[in-house]
Order: C-alpha cells, then structure tokens, then sequence
C-alpha cells in the first residue's frame, strides 16, 4: 500500500473552492499510479511521472521545440530517474512536442525495445499527471507529492478486438467495447479521443475518472446546458476547453 508518510492535498488552502469530488479523483489516481500497471511496475510509473515533471524545466526540450524538426539522433535530455534514454525521450517528447510526433517514431521506439504496449501506458500516465498538476498549478498551489510505489510485477494485459485504423497504435473498434471492456463507453459509438488508450484499458479508466472530475463524465457529454454542481454552465465549459485546445495547438 501507498505509505502513511505520503499527504494528499484537500484543497483547504486553495484561493478557490475546490469541489470535493475532485479531490478524491485525484487522491485515488495518486493510489492507482503507484500500482503496477498492465505494462510497468508500480516503481516504473512513479519514475515516470517524476520524469514528466523534470521535462518542464529540461533545457534540451525547450531546443528542440526550437528546431525545425525534433527528430535527430542527440539526445540530452536533463534527467531525474534511471529510465532508459527512449523512455525519457518519449515522456519529455509528449510533454514538450506532442503535437510532432509521427507514426514513424512511434515504430521506430517499437523497433528500439519501447512496445506500443507499454508506450500506450505511459501516455496515459503522462496525460493525467498533466491534469492534475495543471489544475494545482492555475490555483497558484504546488504539485501533490508523488506515492511510494507498491511491489508486484505488470499483468501484461493486452485486450482483443484491437485494430488499426486512424491511430499509430492499436485500438479497441468502436464496437468492440465488450467482456472485460464493456464498462469503456456505452453502446457501439464512442470518439477516438476514447479509443486513443484502449490498448491499455486501465490507462483509459484512469483518464475517464478524472475528465469525470476535472470535466465531464461519459454520461453528462449529452448534457448541453450544465450540472447543478458546476460553476460554470456548458456552453463557458466549452470555450474554455476550446481555448486551452487552441493553446495546445491540438490538432484532433
């Protein structure tokens, strides 16, 4: 289990008032991540993590977004754990440059020992850490600190069903959300934002837990006017979330 040691924040010194559901979301990310995952160690996905952190001030990063083009064979990357060099490349790559990367690198990482497996699981780490230390970051509040992780090995849990199709991973057909997958999205439809992490499932549940939070859950997307428990009704969600995207230079 997660250390004593370890203190999550409620929220209780933020300028604004923090809606209690996503605090808890985030406390139980916190003890999801220190987990071993399908396809990495409890140990693995706190380095990574942390290594997501180091890449916001890692001044090989801010070059490279520079450059004309990222990819070259230097890598320099400013480190904090003992990740291998393609594994920190891909975390401060996401981070830093995400809106450059190719399906050519992406196999290019598989031909060099980082499986789409195992890739797809790090985005998704890469992706909510991202939500939770952004939200603290606009209260003006400091990053929660990262979980000891807990013992145990990777399940190794690859789901069937997979295809390829508009993504440089394998993902679950819009139709194919069934057995084990059936609790992804209701029905045969889903988005491709969806689809995106569903070569790890758990990665894709941790993500839906907190956009539940931080957002909207699967089942409020049809709810165009706004929840009760909201500050904001969904039309000002909308353009935040429109505007952050446009910030992000966020292709989908």
């Amino acid at each position: 289990m997660v250390t004593e040691t370890v203190e999550y924040f409620s929220y209780e010194d933020s300028p604004y008032p923090v809606r209690a559901d996503i605090a808890e979301a985030h406390r139980e990310y916190w003890r999801r991540l220190a987990q071993p995952g399908s396809w990495w160690t409890g140990a693995d996905r706190i380095a990574i993590a942390a290594e997501l952190r180091a890449s916001r001030t890692c001044n090989f990063c801010k070059k490279r977004k520079q450059a004309l083009s990222p990819y070259t064979d230097e890598l320099d990357h400013e480190v904090t754990t003992d990740l291998p060099a393609i594994v920190v490349d891909a975390i401060h790559r996401i981070m830093t440059d995400q809106n450059r990367i190719t399906r050519s690198w992406v196999e290019s990482n598989v031909d060099s020992g980082l499986g789409e497996e195992a890739y797809v699981e790090l985005t998704g780490i890469v992706v909510a850490v991202i939500s939770i230390d952004e939200f603290n970051r606009g209260l003006g509040l400091d990053f929660e600190p990262l979980p000891e992780p807990e013992p145990g090995e990777p399940d190794g849990y690859r789901p069937p069903n997979l295809v390829r199709d508009t993504g440089f991973v394998p993902m679950l057909g819009k139709g194919s959300a069934k057995g084990q997958e059936a609790d992804l999205w209701p029905g045969a439809f889903t988005a491709n934002v969806l689809r995106a992490l569903t070569l790890v499932p758990d990665a894709l549940r941790d993500w839906k837990m907190l956009a539940g939070a931080q957002y909207l859950s699967m089942e409020d997307m049809g709810n165009f006017v706004g929840k009760d428990d909201r500050a904001i009704d969904r039309a000002q969600m909308e353009i935040v979330a429109g505007r952050v995207s446009s910030y992000n230079e966020c292709f989908y």
